[in-house]
């Protein structure tokens, strides 16, 4: 059970008593559990927090939970996805098919219906994961979270910690300012703070393997090994 903490959950639901009691619930399993309480504020959560697992309902204002889900599909195939609904209908069935769902469950969640499910989406993260190769010496292994050189663990604080997160998920481009800003520090950012763990960054890995992009941020450069 120690194992789901680690995990990332975005709980997303309009009725305010069902989505409360069910971070609280999930909170007594997983560390960082989010809410959200419709399909354009799920948006703006997965974007700023990028989840292991969506756990939403269907029908909510402004946008509801399989068009929020068909969004996030559009660039994101391995976010785990939980459809929560108090009913089954034939029509939101036939539009979740192409939609990768882990489970379609019926509301009232429960621990017998819910926990099963998680351990599913634990194991199917722990299969596909992988090991970031940032040069020779240094590793990241990305789902539990650990910086290894020469399968030594280096210390991180937690802000570097997060740096390095965002960085490796998004190796393939420049991450924005207020990317970090939104990730790190949940707030206000000052270029200097984020300049500052670059630094300390670089010098416990590499300093070319964190290149700053005039303008817009930074990116790293790492190789992907299975």
């Amino acid at each position: 059970m120690n194992e789901l903490k680690n995990l990332k959950i975005l709980y997303i639901d309009d009725e305010e008593n069902i989505r409360l009691n069910a971070i609280e619930y999930l909170s007594f399993y997983c560390d960082r559990v989010y809410g959200a309480k419709d399909g354009i504020e799920g948006l703006e959560v997965y974007t700023k927090i990028n989840p292991d697992i969506i756990i939403t309902d269907i029908k909510m204002p402004k946008l509801n939970g399989l068009d929020m889900v068909q969004k996030i599909r559009k660039t994101d195939n391995t976010t785990k996805i939980i459809v929560a609904t108090a009913f089954l209908e034939t029509s939101y069935l036939l539009q979740a098919i192409d939609l990768g769902l882990v489970k379609y469950l019926i509301k009232p969640i429960t621990a017998d219906k819910i926990l099963p499910v998680l351990k599913t989406c634990l194991l199917d993260l722990k299969e596909n994961s992988s090991i970031f190769k940032i040069d020779d010496n240094y590793t990241f292994d990305i789902f539990n979270k650990t910086l290894f050189c020469k399968q030594e663990q280096v210390s991180l604080s937690k802000k570097e910690l997060l740096t390095l997160e965002l960085l490796v998920c998004n190796f393939n481009r420049a991450v924005k300012y207020n990317e970090f800003s939104n990730y790190i520090w949940d707030a206000q950012m000052s270029e200097d703070a984020l300049r500052a763990i670059i630094k300390e960054l670089r010098k416990k890995i590499s300093k070319r393997s964190i290149k700053n992009v005039s303008g817009i941020g930074y990116q790293i450069e790492v190789d992907i090994t299975k």
